[in-house]
């Protein structure tokens, strides 16, 4: 009953073809199970596969604490789940969602989640000011995505976010990079094999009041010119390129209080690293 917080990670991704079949299922009965998890508020499960009616819906709807979530390669994960975490966290700070594609409903081939629990916490969750969203195994050029840029501009105007990063969200272009020229309290932004943001977009960023901090990690639509068009409007506490092919050291040099840059990409080697392989290499994730 006292228990703050809980993370349980699996070895090795769960097979998306495996429909889990609960032998104590019964179809339209309300399940009710002997737990206490209402001073909990630092929940992360890694790797899991869930079920109907006994899986995430029971769990976050007694979550009532819950100040930070990270759910990372859940198969079987519905809007429902978090749309229940929506309406029973109010406090919730922090999440961090790990996505890939899964046979959804109409034998759709995408991410399980959708537009709906983007707009659920935007309506519910009026404190959260961390959001890192990223999408394993989806290709940039078919439409396995669940979210669209709409519903991510809903969440990003309608909660207080201080901290943003995106994960090969194919989804995001310029016009996203619009909506965070006015979140006026973003101070850390994270971008990661986002191919559609360039220049353009990269001006948009520069009108933000408040970002102190950007890291651009395998971005090839950005060039030296994109990158200065921030570092001249904005005085960056920190700046770190990966692997950026059009962005040079050069330009980059004094460019914020602490600048990293590399033309390798550690990383997000070591992100993949940690989707593929489990506990061993999540450690800086944590």
């Amino acid at each position: 009953m006292k228990l703050r917080k809980f993370e349980l990670q699996i070895r090795g991704l769960p097979d998306i073809l495996f429909d889990p079949d609960d032998p104590s299922y019964v179809s339209h009965n309300q399940y009710r199970y002997d737990f206490c998890c209402e001073a909990l508020k630092d929940l992360t499960l890694v790797r899991l596969t869930t079920v109907p009616e006994i899986g995430l819906h029971c769990l976050l709807s007694k979550c009532v604490a819950l100040e930070k979530l990270r759910l990372s390669c859940i198969t079987g994960i519905k809007d429902n789940d978090m749309v229940t975490l929506a309406h029973n966290c109010s406090n919730l700070r922090s999440i961090s969602l790990l996505l890939r594609p899964e046979y959804c409903e109409g034998y759709a081939y995408r991410t399980a989640l959708t537009d709906d629990t983007l707009k659920a916490l935007a309506l519910r969750c009026p404190m959260l000011q961390s959001v890192e969203l990223a999408f394993f195994g989806c290709l940039p050029d078919w439409p396995e995505i669940g979210f669209t840029q709409d519903g991510l501009i809903t969440l990003i105007q309608s909660c207080p976010i201080h901290e943003l990063v995106l994960r090969r969200a194919n989804i995001f272009d310029d016009e996203g990079m619009k909506a965070l020229s006015c979140a006026q309290f973003l101070e850390s932004l994270k971008l990661v094999q986002i191919i559609a943001i360039t220049n353009a977009g990269m001006r948009h960023l520069a009108h933000n009041p408040s970002l102190m901090n950007l890291t651009l990690e395998l971005c090839d639509g950005i060039t030296d010119d994109g990158v200065g068009e921030v570092v001249r409007r904005r005085k960056l506490d920190s700046l770190t390129i990966e692997k950026c092919a059009k962005v040079s050291q050069e330009a980059v040099k004094g460019a914020a209080k602490s600048v990293q840059y590399t033309d390798d990409c550690p990383s997000f080697k070591r992100w993949v690293d940690c989707c593929l392989y489990g506990n061993k290499y999540c450690d800086h994730l944590a």
